[in-house]
């Protein structure tokens, strides 16, 4: 009860001077003014406050992310564009593949079958683009993406990162937290730009994995990347993976509505000894953004369930990208 009193006054003490504080030193700017924003501060406030009962120490503020849809956007999948790219040098490299779908109707740039291809289908074609290569040769080639990617809207890939989202990730580093990214895409991949677009260092990226091998033969002296996944991080699996990779449980956790991949994390999260937040995106801004939801409804149901807080792109983001 007194955690609930002090978290209470926080937050109305927030809300009362938002207009002054803001206005002086606003950590968020391109979030609105609103009561989710005073809430995020007042939670950051609250654990970093030193002799109150819920302070938490700097080892232990540990905040996890997911990254599709909820660092950066999902639709269209970033992943896929490059799973993509790399298939378009596949056919270059061996014309035959061009009479096997999916590899086919990339080639052709037929959108409408690539649209309605499946997740498993996607994952088939992430194993067959990211793989037979050496570690070395899979950086370069993304490397080479992110470089001069182009989203179907003519936007670059970084032009695609949520510019809120930055902002809350280098408040919480500012307040002593460790920020991790906690997602489905590969790490490899995300590893390649986690410190450029996010301030996360490679280390702090957990994702899913490929079965790699270490050769020191036929002038190879390299991991090499199997057409096999070890893991793929989502839903149940992240809860483990973090437990795996981290050992503690995250105080602060966001994901975004869309798959419900993110719904076991913000539950492990709430099953610590200490104050925590969750957070899930929803992606309700028809203009701005890619509108979508799920059709069961599951993130947002859970969020209303177990009192975890909603973004509303439409309502409570100035600003999506920073380009906007």
């Amino acid at each position: 009860m007194k955690k609930n009193i002090i978290t209470l006054f926080l937050i109305l003490t927030c809300i009362v001077s938002s207009r002054i504080s803001f206005a002086q030193d606003d950590p968020l700017p391109s979030w609105n003014d609103d009561t989710l924003k005073a809430s995020i501060i007042a939670f950051v406030k609250s654990v970093t406050m030193d002799g109150t009962s819920t302070f938490v120490p700097v080892e232990d503020r540990v905040a996890t992310f997911d990254n599709d849809g909820t660092l950066w956007c999902e639709k269209p999948l970033i992943q896929g564009l490059f799973a993509m790219y790399r298939a378009k040098q596949m056919v270059e490299k061996n014309p035959s593949l061009k009479q096997k779908q999916p590899y086919k109707a990339i080639a052709s740039n037929d959108m409408a079958y690539i649209q309605k291809m499946s997740e498993q289908d996607l994952i088939k074609l992430v194993v067959a683009t990211h793989t037979g290569l050496t570690e070395d040769e899979y950086e370069k080639q993304v490397a080479d993406f992110f470089a001069n990617a182009k989203a179907p809207n003519g936007k670059s890939v970084a032009d695609l990162v949520y510019k809120p989202q930055v902002e809350l990730l280098q408040y919480l580093r500012a307040n002593g937290f460790k920020t991790y990214i906690c997602s489905g895409g590969t790490v490899d991949f995300m590893r390649a730009i986690s410190i450029k677009y996010y301030g996360i260092p490679p280390e702090q990226v957990i994702g899913s994995t490929f079965v790699y091998v270490y050769k020191d033969s036929a002038g190879i002296n390299d991991i090499y990347r199997l057409p096999k996944l070890a893991t793929f991080n989502d839903k149940q699996v992240k809860p483990v993976s973090i437990q795996y990779h981290i050992g503690k449980r995250p105080i602060f956790a966001c994901g975004n509505e869309g798959g419900a991949g993110d719904v076991y994390m913000l539950r492990f999260s709430q099953g610590g000894k200490y104050p925590s937040y969750q957070l899930i995106v929803n992606h309700d801004d028809k203009e701005r953004e890619a509108y979508y939801q799920e059709k069961d409804n599951k993130s947002l149901n859970w969020a209303k369930k177990y009192g975890w807080h909603v973004v509303s792109m439409k309502g409570n983001w100035k600003t999506i990208f920073a380009t906007n």
